[in-house]
């Protein structure tokens, strides 16, 4: 199979490539550090792994690049991983900056909507695909702080049930991996803007998802027989559990 994974240079998608290239499967490994993409490419093999180095975000250029490569390896595409994502801040509503918000809603929906729209029509040519979503927790259990995170992995969600609903007779999968608490990546780094020290704390005392988790479940869900379509997975690790509701009292 051909995979595409986007934001494949590090945590959750840089273990997806390694392992769908472990099965066997060809890569079209996405993410704006072209530097990791080469190592990683190093690392899988040029023949299996073609990188692009683009941010999700810029539709147009990636899409050309995606078709480029494409025409000239003679591939099509069986698998899309939706990965590339983040959270940004964990302040209250009223103190967040709204250039977060937007970078999130930016990459977490729009970017994942305009990608999946892109391969749609060459599933369908080819009767046949896979539509991977990385959603989260998030999107299920508000937590404070999650104000926009939330809400577009709440949208990830619904997209994901509503997109297969559309192609219930086209032969294409859509499924939605909900990660809980998951450390191994950049991503508390990231919403926390290089503080290591918080980052790290969020992780302390815990036994977190790890990466391959999350690859072990993905690469299960895409090898499962072609008449199978998982639609949703919630995973925690057995640390976590869903939230109890905050009540304020005087």
């Amino acid at each position: 199979m051909v995979i595409i994974i986007t934001g494949a240079s590090v945590g959750f998608g840089l273990a997806c490539a390694r392992k769908f290239a472990k099965m066997g499967d060809k890569i079209i490994a996405i993410a704006r550090r072209e530097d990791k993409l080469l190592a990683l490419q190093d690392e899988l093999g040029a023949e299996s792994c073609a990188i692009i180095a683009c941010d999700v975000t810029q539709s147009q250029m990636l899409e050309t690049k995606i078709q480029e490569v494409l025409d000239s390896r003679g591939w099509g595409i069986d698998v899309l991983i939706n990965n590339a994502g983040l959270a940004l801040g964990l302040a209250p509503a009223n103190e967040c900056d709204i250039a977060d918000w937007e970078r999130m809603i930016e990459v977490n929906v729009l970017a994942l909507v305009s990608l999946s729209h892109f391969v749609l029509p060459i599933m369908i040519a080819q009767n046949s695909g896979h539509i991977i979503n990385i959603g989260s927790i998030a999107g299920s259990y508000p937590y404070p702080g999650s104000t926009v995170y939330g809400a577009t992995k709440a949208f990830v969600k619904q997209f994901s049930l509503n997109l297969r609903a559309d192609l219930y007779d086209k032969n294409i999968r859509v499924s939605n991996i909900e990660p809980g608490l998951s450390g191994g990546s950049e991503f508390s780094l990231v919403r926390f803007k290089g503080d290591c020290a918080r980052a790290d704390s969020v992780y302390e005392g815990t036994t977190p998802l790890l990466p391959e988790d999350i690859a072990e479940v993905v690469c299960f869900v895409a090898h499962l027989p072609a008449h199978i379509n998982i639609n949703r997975i919630e995973m925690m690790p057995t640390t976590q559990a869903p939230a109890t509701l905050n009540v304020a009292k005087r």
